[in-house]
């Protein structure tokens, strides 16, 4: 009565149980059983379409060969002990919808092939040790709807093409080493309901295009270095009310002004 799997989808699941010690996983593979009865897997026909293994105390890397799961909708691998990098083939996966590897050890940037992913809702890479620059092309995934990297080491500027992104409900920046300034192309994200750039190294005028964004419900961008002045309704939005990192490295809170279309920057 058991769905034969294909034998490249049963093939790369075993890779991926053998590369992230399977024998101690707390819920194990019985590798004789079908595929069917494999914890966490969920089979459509003969196609392995997700694979739930989070919290499962997985310890390794994940293999290359995890990318011949062509029918892949969801890999959530979240709350392990997986090191190394994520594999650069991941574009490969292209009926991916959700991509969750955060609280890892994974480390190395996040591979431009993840730009590829165009079915792709969620991703979800924070707590780990990522480093180096978001994927320049990541404005591609015109479907996501969660991005959250926060508690990486990820440095230099927010893509310009992330701004496209009219479907974006959650954007978790915080804790990186994020620079350079916050676009007024921001107001393109018309669905943002959840968005935080706390603690990283941004500058430059905080955009009162924010206030535009009518779906915004939750917002915290404090521990930067904006500067300038902002609206009394833009700080009473964000959750630490505009607390900024002057240059001296001291906590300093950003002007308010009376005046809704003032956008005077004031230097101090």
């Amino acid at each position: 009565m058991f769905a034969n799997v294909a034998p490249s989808d049963k093939e790369a699941l075993i890779k991926l149980y053998k590369a992230t010690n399977g024998s101690q996983w707390i819920t194990k593979w019985d590798l004789s059983l079908p595929v069917s009865t494999w914890y966490g897997v969920k089979l459509e026909g003969e196609k392995v379409v997700s694979v739930n293994l989070a919290n499962n105390n997985l310890v390794g890397e994940i293999p290359s060969d995890i990318v011949n799961l062509v029918s892949l909708q969801e890999l959530d691998l979240h709350k392990n002990q997986i090191s190394g990098a994520i594999p650069s083939f991941i574009g490969n996966l292209k009926d991916l919808k959700v991509l969750n590897l955060s609280f890892n050890k994974l480390s190395g940037t996040i591979p431009s092939s993840v730009c590829e992913l165009s079915n792709l809702k969620d991703l979800e890479l924070y707590m780990n040790a990522l480093s180096g620059e978001m994927p320049m092309q990541i404005g591609a995934l015109k479907q996501l709807e969660v991005l959250s990297l926060y508690n990486n080491e990820i440095t230099g500027q927010i893509p310009s093409s992330l701004y496209d992104v009219k479907t974006m409900k959650i954007l978790l920046l915080s804790s990186n080493k994020l620079s350079g300034g916050l676009s007024r192309e921001v107001v393109r994200m018309t669905s943002l309901e959840n968005f935080s750039l706390f603690d990283n190294k941004m500058n430059g005028q905080v955009p009162l295009e924010l206030e535009k964004l009518n779906n915004l419900k939750e917002m915290n961008i404090s521990y930067n270095m904006f500067n300038g002045l902002v609206t009394k309704d833009l700080a009473a939005l964000d959750a630490l009310n505009m607390t900024m990192i002057n240059d001296k490295g001291a906590t300093v809170l950003l002007d308010v002004t009376t005046d809704k279309n003032s956008a005077i920057v004031s230097e101090d």
